[in-house]
């Protein structure tokens, strides 16, 4: 298993780099089929953000799913040593979830996840009066006043997958949600985590 260190606004010595090699050998216990970990990490120089100024981020390139992982704290060991812990722990949930029979785990109908979700469409503070709010533009979308901001997006390459598939994808990333295309239904969909090993999954229909 090859192990590669890069430093952004941060220095890299030989040591860490050796400590990282060392360290990240025990994922081979959970996944034996890992190639290649990307460790990089990033030194937060704002003084306000001292408990977390280091940032390390691990990605796991196998013959498999990409698994990543992350975490901060104020010097090299601990973040890494926390990121490498989530890490092994979803690989694990992953190979966990995995041996559970497809029959006795079924996700929930989006029937059954929506029952109790009641919209409450009123605003209390709403009394007829004039707005007088102002529109404007933010990334693609047009927002009144102080609504929501576009602070991060992403395109994927999406290739089809089943609702295993995605189910084991998602626990190998660390997301309590996966987005992505239905092999069957070829309809976007997205599976998430309710609570211990239950999923809910969402599917949408484009004809209607």
């Amino acid at each position: 298993m090859d192990v590669v260190v890069t430093g952004r606004h941060c220095e890299i010595t030989d040591a860490f780099r050796g400590h990282c090699a060392e360290k990240l050998e025990k994922l081979e216990k959970h996944d034996h089929r890992i190639i290649r970990v990307h460790v990089e990490v990033e030194c937060e120089p704002n003084p306000r953000q001292h408990d977390k100024s280091i940032h390390v981020e691990l990605t796991a390139f196998s013959k498999g799913p990409v698994v990543r992982a992350e975490a901060a704290a104020d010097h090299q060991m601990g973040a890494l040593d926390l990121a490498l812990d989530k890490m092994a722990s979803q690989m694990r949930r992953a190979a966990d979830r995995r041996r559970v029979h497809r029959g006795r785990r079924a996700p929930v109908s989006v029937g059954q996840a929506l029952a109790d979700v009641v919209p409450d469409l009123t605003d209390p503070a709403d009394d007829g009066a004039a707005d007088d709010t102002q529109d404007r533009s933010v990334g693609p979308i047009d927002v009144t006043g102080d609504g929501p901001l576009v602070v991060r997006e992403k395109t994927h390459p999406a290739t089809p997958m089943t609702l295993d598939q995605a189910m084991y994808e998602m626990e190998l990333v660390g997301h309590d949600f996966y987005l992505f295309v239905d092999k069957e239904s070829e309809r976007p969909a997205v599976v998430y985590r309710r609570r211990g090993y239950d999923y809910g999954v969402i599917s949408l229909d484009l004809e209607s």
